[in-house]
């Protein structure tokens, strides 16, 4: 969102932290507020004055996880615009869904207890 206007970034801003308002139970804003794009894919509606901006986003639980934002300037979402939102769905589902590893244990026999003069 760097890359946007500080008025623009702040009316967005305060239009996600509308959504992260709502209790987990409860529906997504309603439109057109908020819109289905495909299968749990929606967008998120955003005006600063006469530009419009759209964040997709999916719902993980009680998470709201952005995806991607885009300024829009044509009637639909581009496919590569939904394309890259499915990506980055699909790697963050992968990233969560990965079984906590253990870090490695010392080899038996060669574990000791370091003194300060290790770090001389």
């Amino acid at each position: 969102m760097a890359r946007f206007k500080p008025r623009s970034r702040s009316q967005i801003e305060d239009q996600i932290s509308e959504m992260n308002g709502l209790p987990d139970n409860l529906p997504p804003l309603p439109f057109p507020r908020t819109s289905q794009i495909e299968g749990g894919l929606r967008e998120l509606r955003c005006h600063s004055g006469s530009e419009l901006y759209r964040i997709l986003y999916r719902r993980s639980g009680n998470l709201f996880v952005l995806l991607h934002m885009l300024r829009k300037d044509s009637r639909a979402i581009p496919g590569r615009d939904v394309e890259l939102a499915q990506r980055r769905w699909r790697e963050f589902k992968r990233r969560m869904d990965t079984p906590k590893r253990r870090g490695p244990r010392p080899a038996e026999g060669t574990h000791r207890e370091l003194s300060h003069h290790d770090f001389r």
